[in-house]
């Protein structure tokens, strides 16, 4: 218990700290968007690389992750889906504000996962996340898609376009030349591995802040079904899904904790903009990720007792 509460308090304090000096006004929006940039492409990138180049996958069970994941993540999509009717009939949701509860139902925030698993496996959970977004980034980013296009009233991108997205998602690229790096066993000198390390140790921190600073707490007013049935799906449903399946595949230790790390975090702050692209309901997914954020600290510490 304790070891996992002084994993998760460090990061939850780094997330007030941030949503503190946002409120302060110390830093525009404008430059909050710009740290995030910095972040995203090139600080979370450094980290990756570094670590995933130097794990030795031949000792991960990177089937029994990428399994597990997976059908937590169909369990949900299928769930999500059956839901569509009975929330339209119950609550009037229409098919945008559906598509918001969707992604806060089966997104996850990869910052604040690494960041987490950082603290409770040091770099081996770093490697172990990579893993988590391997499998779980591509598959997700085209689930979401195609909801969107069915649901809300924006146009889905092509397949083209599509691919080209993920191929230029940081996340998958780093993941992909760190992936390169390992199995070449290519030398890099000492100066590569010594800026790689200065990078990514400035993204955690920096990016959690980030999370922080993008909390609206006058979003969480009104809470209403949209906004509770997102965040149980999300914080107590998807890691049951993914207790279900790691016990029946069998996977435990550091993978068992890393696959619901990754399960029972926040929904992604990118599911925000694929909202506004796609005529989903932006607004709510703006609340949905506020009160999951908040109520993760909660939630995710239960979730890993179950892990650990």
């Amino acid at each position: 218990m304790s070891g996992v509460l002084n994993a998760l308090i460090p990061v939850l304090l780094v997330i007030a700290a941030g949503h503190v000096v946002a409120r302060m006004g110390l830093i525009t929006g404008d430059q909050w968007r710009g740290i995030e940039k910095i972040t995203y492409f090139l600080l979370f990138p450094a980290i990756i690389i570094s670590n995933v180049a130097r794990t030795d996958f031949m000792a991960l069970p990177a089937f029994g992750m990428s399994a597990t994941l997976v059908l937590s993540i169909l369990a949900m999509a299928v769930l999500g889906l059956a839901l569509q009717p009975l929330l339209k009939r119950a609550f009037a949701i229409d098919g945008p504000r559906f598509t918001s509860i969707f992604q806060g139902a089966i997104r996850w925030n990869t910052f604040v996962a690494l960041a987490i698993a950082d603290e409770l496996l040091g770099a081996d959970g770093v490697a172990l996340l990579a893993v988590a977004i391997v499998a779980m980034v591509p598959l997700l980013n085209v689930i979401c898609v195609l909801v969107l296009s069915r649901f809300a009233s924006g146009s889905a991108p092509g397949a083209r376009k599509l691919i080209l997205d993920l191929l230029k998602n940081p996340f998958i690229w780093s993941t992909g030349l760190g992936l390169a790096l390992n199995v070449s066993g290519l030398p890099l000198p000492g100066f590569a591995w010594s800026t790689l390390t200065i990078l990514g140790s400035a993204a955690l921190p920096i990016g959690i802040v980030c999370v922080g600073a993008g909390l609206d707490l006058n979003a969480l007013r009104r809470p209403g079904p949209a906004l509770t049935t997102a965040t149980l799906l999300k914080l107590l449903v998807m890691p049951a899904f993914g207790v279900l399946f790691a016990s029946l595949i069998g996977l435990d230790g550091p993978a068992r904790i890393a696959v619901l790390i990754a399960l029972s975090v926040p929904s992604a702050g990118g599911s925000f903009l694929l909202a506004r692209q796609m005529g989903g309901d932006a607004k709510l997914m703006a609340e949905i990720l506020t009160l999951q954020t908040l109520a993760a600290a909660l939630t995710m510490p239960l979730v890993l007792l179950l892990a650990v």
